[in-house]
């Protein structure tokens, strides 16, 4: 696993070991990249189920100035941080131990504006369009973000939300992406 392109292009991403996180591939990140727009020129990132880091690692590579990187398992929060430390940049993240919900709770508090929102939850445990929903009535969204979903591939999620349309799905093997956009 490695940063596919942008400012730490090639640089090589731990991962934790073992059967709790399964990392995005550099294929699948490749083409959420694709999909969205290779290259961003400022905005925050939220990677709510962050494993390795690499999503938020990614997108501040690709143009957006921070990303806050989210994770409640102790070990995931080790790899993030030494995955953050080999950026040079450590300024760029926020990493936080914490649930989905508490992270959402913390970010309205500090009222942030997410341009770009991965949410790729353990498969057995996903209540994305709850947490859409979360993001949408907390109003952590800027205008016109993204949010970027990874499911199984049998997983439905809904067409629309309010003020958010689905604009693209597409299955790899047994993961599916799934991307909204936040409309003005």
């Amino acid at each position: 696993m490695r940063v596919v392109a942008g400012t730490f292009k090639g640089r090589k991403l731990k991962s934790l070991a073992g059967d709790n996180t399964r990392p995005t591939t550099d294929k699948v990140k490749e083409a959420i990249f694709n999909m969205i727009g290779p290259y961003f020129s400022d905005g925050l990132a939220l990677d709510l189920y962050g494993g390795s880091g690499g999503l938020g690692i990614e997108a501040v590579s690709r143009g957006l100035d921070q990303a806050v990187i989210c994770d409640q398992n102790f070990g995931a929060i080790q790899v993030i941080k030494e995955n953050v430390a080999m950026t040079k940049v450590p300024e760029k993240f926020l990493v936080w131990k914490t649930t989905d919900e508490k992270a959402l709770v913390k970010a309205a508090t500090e009222e942030l504006k997410f341009a770009l929102v991965f949410l790729d939850p353990p498969y057995a445990k996903q209540k994305i369009a709850e947490i859409i929903e979360n993001m949408l009535g907390k109003n952590l969204l800027s205008e016109e973000a993204f949010v970027v979903c990874e499911t199984d591939s049998k997983t439905q999620l809904p067409e629309e939300f309010p003020k958010m349309i689905k604009i693209k799905e597409q299955n790899y093997g047994a993961t599916k992406v799934t991307i909204y956009r936040k409309e003005v």
